[in-house]
């Protein structure tokens, strides 16, 4: 009898030892709350994209903000009940916009204001590094404006595609002009990863992979750039990998690039994917802005 029970705990941890070699399967669905805020930031993502937004969301426009020369438009915008800041960017849509895009060079991290030094790690994408240093000032300026008015408010850089790569850097340039602000940031079909491995870790230091939500669903868009050329993906990568879109259907992927995310998938391009987010139709919905 003591022999077979021996033989049954043996049995028992072997199998223990072999379920702890085997790598975890990828856990699908996230909490309906992160579900409903990837879905509002989309919201966001996409008003920004109308020539005038008086009412972005029916909250108060605070700014908005553009550069003749680069063409980067966006908005700054006061949502009272949930004391928040919105920033939002909006992504290529004229051809100076793909004349960004196709900036590919990377090269030091020289956000305005800050001492070179303090990033000299990160590298960034050429385009989108001059495109944010074109509006970077109003930027900041219009938010610490109102964290002197409101200072318990957080602070969400949103955008998609070109807009997302651009919240990405003023997720980090509002972090280092006013320290103590709360800063979010959520990207929309980012266009390319926006900077290096040093630029990804910097993120990761300055905003926190659990501030970072980096929506992704087939849109080939992200992937167009190869990484041979130096480029990295900041975390965190939520990834809507089914449809219809749904909680269930939303993946929170671990790290800056999970292979059993959407990088497991070939790129196709652009495609229509790009421009529906969470059921949010980007570029084209004026109702948001009422």
């Amino acid at each position: 009898m003591q022999g077979a029970l021996l033989t049954v705990l043996a049995s028992a941890v072997a199998a223990a030892a072999r379920a702890a070699q085997q790598p975890l399967e990828p856990v699908d669905g996230i909490a309906q709350d992160t579900y409903n805020e990837l879905h509002r930031f989309a919201q966001y993502s996409s008003a920004v994209y109308q020539p005038l937004c008086p009412r972005p969301l029916g909250n108060a426009l605070v700014e908005s903000f553009s550069n003749i020369l680069t063409h980067v438009h966006g908005f700054v915008a006061r949502d009272d009940a949930r004391r928040e800041l919105v920033v939002a960017f909006r992504g290529s849509q004229q051809l100076s916009d793909m004349v960004t895009d196709a900036n590919l060079m990377l090269v030091p991290l020289a956000l305005h204001g800050i001492p070179p030094e303090t990033t000299s790690d990160a590298e960034i994408h050429a385009g989108f590094l001059i495109a944010y240093n074109s509006v970077c000032n109003m930027v900041v300026s219009a938010v610490r404006e109102e964290l002197d008015v409101y200072p318990d408010y957080s602070v969400v850089a949103v955008g998609h595609s070109m807009g997302g790569a651009l919240a990405s850097i003023a997720s980090l340039s509002l972090k280092y002009h006013i320290p103590s602000a709360a800063v979010r940031l959520f990207t929309y079909g980012m266009l390319y990863a926006t900077g290096n491995a040093g630029f990804a870790d910097l993120m990761h230091d300055m905003i926190g992979d659990a501030n970072m939500y980096r929506a992704r669903n087939i849109d080939g868009v992200s992937t167009l750039v190869p990484e041979s050329l130096g480029y990295r993906h900041h975390a965190t990568e939520y990834w809507q990998h089914a449809e219809p879109p749904d909680s269930s259907t939303v993946r929170q992927c671990e790290g800056q690039e999970d292979p059993e995310c959407s990088k497991s998938i070939l790129s196709t391009g652009i495609n229509t994917a790009h421009f529906v987010y969470f059921g949010q139709m980007m570029t084209v919905d004026a109702t948001l802005c009422l």
